[in-house]
């Protein structure tokens, strides 16, 4: 019987980029431990439950990512206090997001190891190139043995496992968890003022919707007599035709544009349903109804948008943006298409921010370490990580934490005490964390799109990596055609009449035997 890994999941996003291994089983020298007794190594020392994890303080290396909003991490209330409870001291050598790709593939290379890699955004290649190579140690025993909270996750979800186990049975990296639904989906945001205003509905569907985004922009909605409203708006580039590909019966399993047909794989990059999408956005752009900044504004500049009031159609996880003009909006369900379907298929993997974490083979303290990270995938440790301190930066509210007033008014504040500002911090997700990005206008919103979720999402396949090295060639080249020649078709700049040739071209680019590849692994999840 087919395995299906759960309702509304997915797995981690597949391979995006290939990268030299320059690997060498070599040991860093120097690298680890420095100055530290050697009195309490070994498995026997580490508590397999309760604080401290071990009795003798130990001291570890991380290499880690720095988003340009975090503070230094040793400033941050969670690793300060988090070292008085574990007795386990962390030098984070922290590197700033941008250029920190080249840095983690120079770390590789020279085999210059740390003893962990915290928050490092480890592919899936990655992890098997340099797991296979030694610079990374499996993991699987020690989340047996050393990490109950993980454990339990991972037997009560488990696409978990499926989705960070190699085809050889080792994990040599663990992701972000996100179990709460609402967190791991953009919503559909609609000014509910202007459709008051305007005397309009709820669009239901794709021909609505483009009925509503022409009075945007020809009713003035925000009344200054002035056409400078934005109809509709989404981050630079892709992300417009992603959110808008279930109207035309596109889904996206496997990690990647792919439909089942029964068990048939179908990339569908290439269909007619794709042209009819990129027809309408091209419709939409056109008539000025998208944002004409789509393919040039930064995040920065699209997160700005939402907190002017004046965009109409939207989307974003959560309603931090746009707090102080919040009743302006309100989250709607996906539109139907023109052949009937109404699909939301942007929903992220329980396993989110694959290779988060990893340890290598200079760490004399591996089972320490395990424990270490293991606090984060509880509700306690995910708290502290997020929230900092009870009444200094949080105060609970039937159990559920909440910034202080004081934190709240100043946002660089919050950014700068916590690794979960800028992403991929592996810890856990769940309702008990989250009243920060699920009040509930973002409940809500997620309701309107929960009856319209895929009922089975297929986890994207753990190639091995000589299959993994083949995908991500092939990918490597038509993902970048798709995009290119996508965003030419949606502003104009590439006729449809064209169509044939971007066919044939994706036929030459081997767009069959990369669908081949994935029809493989999805016969062999049968099995």
């Amino acid at each position: 019987m087919l395995k299906k890994w759960g309702k509304y999941t997915l797995a981690t996003m597949l391979v995006t980029s290939l990268i030299a291994s320059g690997c060498s089983n070599g040991a860093n020298e120097g690298g680890s431990n420095t100055g530290q007794t050697n009195a309490g190594e070994g498995a026997d020392s580490v508590k397999t439950e309760g604080f401290p994890i071990v009795e003798t303080p130990i001291t570890l290396k991380m290499f880690t990512r720095v988003a340009p909003v975090n503070g230094p991490f040793k400033d941050m209330p969670v690793f300060q206090d988090y070292e008085e409870m574990s007795n386990i001291k962390v030098e984070f050598i922290e590197t700033p997001t941008d250029g920190f790709a080249e840095k983690k593939n120079l770390l590789f290379a020279s085999n210059e190891l740390p003893d962990a890699l915290y928050r490092s955004g480890l592919s899936q290649l990655e992890s098997i190139r340099y797991g296979s190579a030694g610079q990374l140690i499996p993991l699987e025993d020690l989340i047996e043995n050393y990490a109950p909270n993980l454990k339990a996750l991972m037997e009560e979800y488990p696409e978990i496992r499926a989705g960070i186990t190699t085809p050889e049975g080792h994990i040599y990296a663990i992701p972000g968890i996100v179990t709460l639904g609402s967190a791991r989906t953009d919503k559909r945001w609609i000014n509910q003022a202007w459709l008051d205003k305007l005397g309009l509905e709820v669009p239901t569907t794709t021909d609505e919707l483009y009925e509503v985004l022409v009075a945007f922009r020809d009713g003035d909605p925000n009344g200054n007599g002035e056409a400078d409203e934005i109809p509709m708006t989404a981050r630079v580039g892709m992300p417009i035709v992603n959110h808008m590909a279930g109207a035309f019966g596109l889904d996206a399993q496997m990690g990647y544009n792919i439909n089942l047909e029964g068990d048939k794989v179908e990339i569908w990059s290439g269909s007619e349903r794709y042209k009819e999408l990129l027809m309408y956005l091209n419709k939409l752009y056109t008539e000025k109804l998208i944002d004409q900044e789509l393919f040039s504004h930064t995040e920065a500049q699209y997160l700005a948008k939402q907190g002017t009031g004046n965009t109409g159609y939207f989307f974003d996880q959560t309603n931090n943006n746009f707090l102080s003009i919040e009743d302006q909006y309100v989250g709607i369900a996906p539109p139907e298409g023109p052949h009937g379907d109404r699909l939301h298929s942007q929903i992220s993997a329980v396993p989110r921010d694959y290779g988060a974490f990893a340890i290598t083979p200079v760490n004399k303290h591996p089972e320490a370490t395990m424990r270490w990270i293991d606090y984060f995938y509880s509700d306690e440790g995910s708290t502290l990580l997020r929230f900092g301190r009870e009444g200094e930066h949080h105060e609970l509210r039937d159990g559920i934490p909440y910034y202080t007033e004081e934190l709240l008014s100043v946002a660089e504040d919050q950014a700068k005490m916590t690794p979960y500002a800028g992403g991929g911090a592996p810890h856990l997700i769940s309702d008990k964390v989250a009243s920060f990005i699920n009040p509930p206008q973002v409940q809500e919103a997620f309701e309107e799109l929960e009856p319209y979720l895929p009922e089975i999402r297929y986890a994207p396949p753990m190639f091995d990596e000589a299959t993994a090295q083949q995908v991500n060639i092939l990918r490597n080249d038509i993902d970048k055609y798709i995009e290119e020649q996508s965003t030419k078709f949606i502003v104009g700049a590439l006729s449809f009449d064209k169509w044939d040739e971007y066919q044939s071209t994706l036929e030459k680019m081997n767009i069959k035997e990369l669908e081949k590849l994935y029809q493989e692994a999805y016969d062999n999840m049968a099995k």
